[in-house]
């Protein structure tokens, strides 16, 4: 891989990932060998990596917006202490210190409240985003001259508009010169502490073979930038040379590469451009496109700026940090609430199941979670102990089985037990899966929790369906469940995901019960 993503990304070398102490990306010597995995393997694998690329992308924001609101809020008591020492300590001159006097009278930029005011201003203007913006004289001026106007305005009707207006304004160029000035040094200091090839960020390129090669050339992915072009996937074939596979070869190159950036560069059709965005956010990746005339669909496009050069950052809709936090509040009161009040019922079933056939109450069946992590799905037995060997002695049933949808008519499932058909019918059995909202594993409203084997019927889908937590129950339970198959369930749990919402949420829980009620596809 590094072979062929050295002659479209000029200056990476082994050695500069070795002297930065950057782990080495596993080699790919030829094409073909991408299709050695299964698909499904690949994108757990890729699925997996994603926390540690979210967690790589929030540390650099945290570490950038502390930084700078460090040097901000010095850079401000930096000019405060020369304005005293002119004023009150006369450093140059008592004529002088007379006049800064008159202008700016003691307590006019008082300290903490200043500061405050000050962060606040930069902080709505947009002076802690990423790429050029937080450099920007016009930002920054704008940003001094309502952290300036916050504590002044109650004054002018003690001092009046005059002198007021004088006051304000050179408080604002004496800021805005110490912010301009704290910015670009800020750039040196932290180049020396951190040398820029340290901090940059791998990016593969996705599209037409020349389109990419001429995006890795401009100056936003240029030598000093943030990003380190390591190599583009082709959307075409043939593939252009020294591509490093194909639009299907996608996740593998993203697994196998590391890559934190994914850059969408000239036309790609709508499908190949959702399955870009949905390969790359799956694996946690910073996800940027070239700009394009065609619509978007399905993400939330944020211009963002490297160099001079507008770059479009792709992020799906999701709930905002609040939200997520009140869904998990929400889930960990309902499943502590229904745990304490169906304690009683808990005991009765679990007495039934252990009286009708040997084994434990409880199963915990292995399902795909969030992110492809495995886990428990508690369930009040249903089945023999050795339903296993029951379905797969029949390989005719067993055919069928798979054929329709992993399952069976009550009537023709040999695994089901006398009151296992009632747990499924009523949808009892599911309730110890409030066990699993409870340890986070689950939610109340999600995606189906599938097995293993169901994952390669979401196709491309399999990410997006993998990024959030299953639910006890969801868009599928309660718009017919078992009488909605694949391919349909694949598309219905998709479009649940790329469009989720916490109303959405309510309104599906909302609806659960009387579905629960009517029985319609329980089994």
């Amino acid at each position: 891989m590094r072979e062929a993503a050295g002659a479209a990304a000029a200056g990476t070398t082994t050695r500069e990932r070795r002297r930065w102490g950057r782990p080495e990306p596993r080699v790919l010597h030829e094409s073909s060998h991408l299709h050695l995995e299964k698909p499904a393997e690949v994108r757990l694998r890729l699925q997996q990596r994603a926390p540690a690329n979210l967690r790589h992308h929030f540390r650099r924001a945290v570490v950038r917006f502390v930084v700078l609101v460090v040097a901000d809020l010095a850079s401000f008591g930096v000019m405060r202490e020369l304005m005293r020492s002119v004023r009150d300590y006369a450093l140059v001159g008592d004529a002088l210190a007379r006049g800064v006097e008159v202008v700016l009278p003691p307590g006019i930029v008082n300290g903490w409240q200043y500061a405050a005011a000050l962060f606040m201003g930069l902080f709505v203007l947009g002076n802690y985003g990423r790429g050029d913006q937080r450099h920007s004289p016009r930002r920054l001026f704008l940003g001094a001259a309502l952290a300036t106007a916050l504590p002044l305005w109650m004054t002018i009707w003690t001092r009046g508009l005059e002198p007021v207006l004088v006051q304000y304004g050179l408080v604002t160029v004496l800021v805005w010169i110490g912010l301009v000035f704290e910015r670009h040094t800020i750039n040196r200091v932290v180049a020396w502490v951190r040398p820029p090839e340290r901090n940059r960020m791998d990016a593969l390129f996705v599209g037409p073979g020349a389109d990419c090669v001429d995006a890795i050339k401009t100056p936003a992915f240029s030598a000093g930038s943030e990003y380190r072009p390591i190599g583009f996937v082709d959307t075409r074939a043939p593939c252009t040379p020294g591509a490093l596979g194909q639009m299907t070869d996608l996740p593998t190159v993203l697994d196998a590469s590391g890559a934190q950036v994914v850059v969408i560069s000239g036309y790609l059709t709508e499908q190949q451009f959702r399955d870009v965005v949905d390969a790359a956010l799956a694996g946690g990746c910073q996800v940027l496109s070239v700009p394009r005339s065609v619509k978007i669909a399905d993400v939330h496009p944020t211009t963002v700026w490297r160099h001079g050069q507008a770059l479009v950052e792709l992020t799906r809709p999701t709930l905002k940090g609040w939200q997520l936090l009140l869904k998990r509040l929400v889930d960990l009161v309902g499943a502590t609430s229904g745990l304490l009040l169906l304690s009683p019922m808990f005991g009765l079933v679990a007495l039934v199941v252990k009286l009708e056939s040997r084994g434990a109450a409880l199963f915990g069946h292995k399902r795909v979670g969030l992110n492809g992590h495995t886990f428990k799905c508690y369930k009040f037995r249903s089945m023999h102990a050795d339903a296993e060997r029951r379905l797969q002695s029949d390989s005719a049933l067993y055919a069928e089985y798979v054929a329709n949808n992993f399952k069976l008519p009550e009537d023709r499932d040999p695994r089901l037990t006398a009151i296992g058909r009632v747990l499924r019918k009523t949808s009892l059995d599911e309730l110890p899966q409030l066990m699993n909202v409870l340890k986070g594993e689950m939610s109340l409203v999600g995606p189906r929790p599938i097995v293993p084997e169901e994952l390669g019927l979401y196709g491309h889908g399999a990410p997006v369906f993998l990024s959030l937590k299953p639910g006890m129950t969801g868009a599928w339970q309660v718009n017919g469940r078992s009488h909605v198959g694949y391919p349909d369930r694949a598309d219905m749990e998709l479009e649940y995901v790329r469009n989720w919402s916490l109303a959405r949420d309510l309104w599906i829980l909302f609806r659960t019960v009387p579905a629960v009620l009517r029985r319609q596809g329980a089994h």
